[in-house]
């Protein structure tokens, strides 16, 4: 009298079953579908960057070159129009982000270790400074800029980049250092290091995947900004890279898809090596293991 009741249950709940993996495969499918399409939304672009760039007939369209040819990197690769705002960049942009970098350790530091009633309405402070607009404070900084005359300079560029970053490296230096533990620094105090010596051999080595973060991403805001160094630069010679590839976009529409698709590659470099460089340092975590000995 009690087979057939289990008999009877073992098709009902493989008939419930079946709806839940079709459910399931459906929205694996739906995720594949959503993915495949973001991945292309970013391929495309880059396609067309590459393909143009050894096409002789570029154009707006992604296709296929009609042929192989390296004249427009022939064409770009001058002094005038790449190297030296190349350089303006390099030294425009890491001479900020050393700025940043520094800067954020020295104001993370106390804010980490240091337990105060203002700290957290500084940090609020800090995060609703990263999102005001650029474009709302020009205006002020460009007026500021003309009566200590640091317009047109390279220092004073330096220094806006900077201080536009530094928000947003204060937070995630003091997240990341807040990672390392106390105990080391209280430890090398009592060998008579400063605290600043502690800061500088201890923690900041300790945490050198979170100083590779925050210099890679200082270094790729301020690598792609155009807004502020066309504000603040005026002589041609000291404009950067980000502003001189707008040169490539003519009168009446006219543009050289080739030279422009070319100059992004060699434009991009700088910031792929940077990455290739400390990709080992992003990929690894915090180097505690055994230094804390309970």
């Amino acid at each position: 009298m009690s087979l057939p009741l289990p008999h009877r249950a073992r098709p009902l709940a493989s008939h419930r079953a079946r709806p839940l993996a079709s459910r399931r495969a459906a929205r694996r499918l739906a995720a594949d579908a959503g993915l495949l399409v973001v991945a292309l939304a970013f391929v495309l672009p880059l396609a067309w960057v590459v393909l143009s760039a050894l096409d002789p007939h570029a154009g707006l369209r992604v296709k296929a070159p009609d042929g192989l040819t390296l004249e427009h990197f022939d064409a770009i690769l001058t002094d005038e129009i790449t190297f030296t705002p190349l350089l303006n960049s390099l030294v425009l942009c890491g001479g900020a982000t050393a700025l940043t970098v520094v800067c954020a350790a020295l104001a993370a530091y106390p804010l980490s270790r240091f337990r105060s009633r203002l700290n957290r309405p500084f940090l609020l402070t800090i995060l609703f400074a990263t999102s005001l607009p650029i474009t709302a404070i020009m205006v002020p900084v460009y007026a500021l800029f003309v009566q200590v005359d640091l317009i047109d300079t390279r220092q004073g560029t330096i220094f806006f980049f900077a201080a536009s970053q530094l928000p947003f490296a204060i937070w995630l230096m003091k997240n990341f250092m807040d990672g390392v533990p106390k105990e080391l620094e209280e430890a090398a105090w009592t060998d008579g290091a400063s605290t600043l010596q502690s800061l500088v051999r201890i923690v900041l080595p300790l945490m050198g995947p979170g100083v590779a973060v925050v210099t890679v991403f200082s270094f790729v805001m301020m690598w792609g900004n155009f807004f502020v160094p066309f504000m603040l630069l005026l002589s041609p010679d000291l404009m950067p890279a980000s502003v001189s590839i707008n040169d490539f976009f003519g009168n009446r529409g006219m543009v050289a898809y080739g030279q422009l698709a070319a100059f992004s590659i060699v434009y991009s470099t700088p910031v792929i090596l940077l990455y290739v460089l400390i990709a080992r340092r992003l990929g690894g975590g915090f180097a505690l293991g055994g230094a804390v000995k309970g």
